[in-house]
Order: structure tokens, then C-alpha cells, then sequence
């Protein structure tokens, strides 16, 4: 399913990347256990997982020897994956800006029984993450740059994006299995991605009535507005409920945009059968106070919904906890705004 998929996120980090999110196609491999053979080196297991254990990604395989004890998590929702998964991260970044001091959302779970040195995101201090002595760095669902990763590899074992997912578009379900490989523990991994999966199941059948519905997510920062593509996880959360992406927007972005540009000119392009905004470090009224905003027919018959604070992380975030909690959230919004 795309949601499990498709990070759902992200660019809450800096306007001008229009919500850094994301997910692109990828692959891992999760070594649980490896077979005795000539030259092959016995798997062990303890509590704390499988071990060697090894991911591919981008810029090659990397395998972890032993089961890492000072994790730091850099990519977007890379700390809440480790922390579902039962790890703690010794540093993390906030790409969405929770106003918590760990830098996690609500939904959360497993949180954190010591507070993590909080790292930058786009600019990011190498030697603060090197004071921190890591001995594994998580940089999944990250920028995807060759001298960020060089830098970060020379300081402890990194993973970094999977294969060919530059620019944030790891996808939400390689994040989790990535990450739940590095940790040891591909079999968690994939009891995160099933629950994610029948939650969205069993909405799809809740809700028959949105199989084949256009949708558009759209975005407004300081800068100007956005729409979000397939290569991003907020689509594919709609296009897991059985809505089908806004064709006018599929055929602006390219195979590597998570996000193109709207000017005001052009606003009814956002037109569809739902219309889902984002307003991303501005206030909400600029965009439900905008003319153009209200003259898109969509918005005038009350088929637009505006998500903002925990939701929009939520919404935007793609991880498993968090796509289950919107799911939550959302889908008596959704009812109540297309059964009217």
C-alpha cells in the first residue's frame, strides 16, 4: 500500500523546501541471521536483536557488527521509528518543530526516558553529532547529499537514504524495514508496517464511497503556494484511502519532485473532489482568508479541509505511529466534509 509506503514528509523544516517529505522507490536488505557457509560470518542473537546486520543503501551496503548503543537519528521521523522499535536515540533531529523538548509528536509511545541532544536539520553541526561518540547514525529519510553522508560516515556507521531516494523521497515502509535491519530487528519492522496497513484497511472499507474521488494537498508558505505529488507520502495517505491524485497536478511534477509550484493565477488547479490544505509557518486564515483560495470551486462547496498542528505533523510525518494517528483524526473530518 502507498501510505506505508511513502513518507509522508516533510519540509516543516525550512519554508523554502516546502515541507521536506517524502519517499521514493528503494530497497533494503535485513540480515536476521546469515547461513553457515565458506567465508560467511556466523549471525548471533541477544536481546537487543540480530547481529551482523547489514542495509543497502545509496551509497552502498553497510553492515553493523554488533547491536549499536549510542544511536544518533538525523533523518525525518528516523528517532520515532528507532523509538517504536525499542531504542533510544542519543541525539535526533526536530524537522517539524514540536514544541516538545524531545522533539517528537503526541502519538508516540514508546518516548524517551532521557531527553536526546537535539541536532539541526538542514544545517546540521557534524561536531555536535560527534561529541555525542555515536556508534550508529540514522540519515534515512535525509537529503540524499554524497558530503553530508561522507562526513557522517567518517564519524560512525551511517544509513543513509535508500538506494536512488535522494531528496527526502525514502519512502515511509524502506525507512521502517532500513532502520528495523540496522536495530536488529526486521521482524518488528514488519509488525509496524501491518498494523499501519489494516488501519488504513479497514478505513478503505468503512468508507467505500472514496474509491476513485480526485484529491488534492496543497500547500501555503511565505513564499507562495504548492501542491504535493505522488513521490509524496501525503498524497499516497489519500491515494491509501482510494482517492486518486488531482490528474491536473500529476502532470506538473517530475519524477523527482515531491512538490511543484501553484501561482495565484493558477489556484483552480487545486480543484478536485477534496481539496486538503496545508499552511506551513503561516497562519491558518492565509489561507482560508485568501480570494483565490475561496473562489476554487472545491472550496466554495465546502469540499476542502485546512489541517493544522498535530494533525498536519501527523499527516505529514509518515511514520507508522503518526499515519495511524491521522488516520484517526482525519477520517470523521473526511465523512463529514464529502457527505455533505
Amino acid at each position: 500500500m502507498h501510505g506505508s509506503r511513502r513518507l509522508a514528509g516533510l519540509a516543516l523544516g525550512t519554508a523554502a523546501v516546502l515541507l521536506l517529505s517524502s519517499c521514493a522507490d528503494s530497497s533494503e536488505e535485513d540480515t536476521g541471521s546469515t547461513e553457515d557457509s565458506a567465508g560467511a560470518e556466523e549471525a548471533t542473537q541477544d536481546s537487543s536483536g540480530t547481529y551482523p546486520a547489514s542495509v543497502e543503501t545509496e551509497f552502498g551496503e553497510v553492515t553493523i557488527e554488533e547491536a549499536p548503543e549510542r544511536v544518533v537519528a538525523l533523518g525525518w521521523g528516523d528517532a520515532e521509528v528507532a523509538l517504536d522499535l525499542g531504542v533510544e536515540p542519543v541525539g535526533a533531529s526536530d524537522w517539524l518543530g514540536f514544541e516538545a523538548p524531545d522533539g517528537i509528536g503526541p502519538w508516540v509511545e514508546n518516548t524517551y526516558t532521557e531527553s536526546p541532544e537535539m541536532l539541526g536539520t538542514l544545517e546540521l553541526s557534524y561536531e555536535a553529532v560527534a561529541a555525542l561518540e555515536p556508534d550508529l547514525i540514522l540519515d534515512v529519510r535525509s537529503s540524499g547529499d554524497q558530503e553530508r553522508y561522507d562526513r557522517l560516515s567518517s564519524i560512525a556507521p551511517t544509513v543513509g537514504v535508500a538506494p536512488g531516494a535522494a531528496n527526502y523521497l525514502t519512502e515511509s515502509e524502506d525507512q521502517v524495514r532500513m532502520i528495523a535491519a540496522a536495530l536488529g530487528q526486521p521482524e518488528a519492522g514488519e509488525e509496524m508496517l501491518a498494523e499501519q496497513e489494516e488501519a488504513f484497511a479497514a478505513a478503505v472499507e468503512e468508507n467505500p464511497e472514496w474509491e476513485g474521488q480526485t484529491a488534492t494537498v496543497a500547500s501555503r508558505t511565505a513564499e507562495g503556494w504548492g501542491a504535493y505529488t505522488a513521490a509524496d507520502g501525503r498524497v499516497a495517505f489519500m491515494e491509501d484511502l482510494g482517492f486518486v491524485q488531482n490528474p491536473e497536478i500529476a502532470e506538473l511534477g517530475g519524477e523527482d519532485d515531491f512538490s511543484v509550484s501553484i501561482s495565484d493565477e493558477q489556484l483552480e488547479l487545486l480543484d478536485a473532489d477534496l481539496l486538503v490544505g496545508f499552511p506551513i509557518f503561516i497562519e491558518e486564515t492565509e489561507i482560508t482568508e485568501d480570494a483565490g483560495w475561496m473562489s476554487i470551486p472545491a472550496v466554495e462547496d465546502g469540499r476542502e479541509l485546512v489541517v493544522t498542528g498535530d494533525l498536519a505533523n501527523a499527516f505529514s510525518l509518515g511514520t507508522p505511529e503518526a499515519q495511524i494517528y491521522a488516520l484517526d483524526e482525519l477520517s470523521a473530518e473526511l465523512e463529514e466534509t464529502l457527505g455533505q
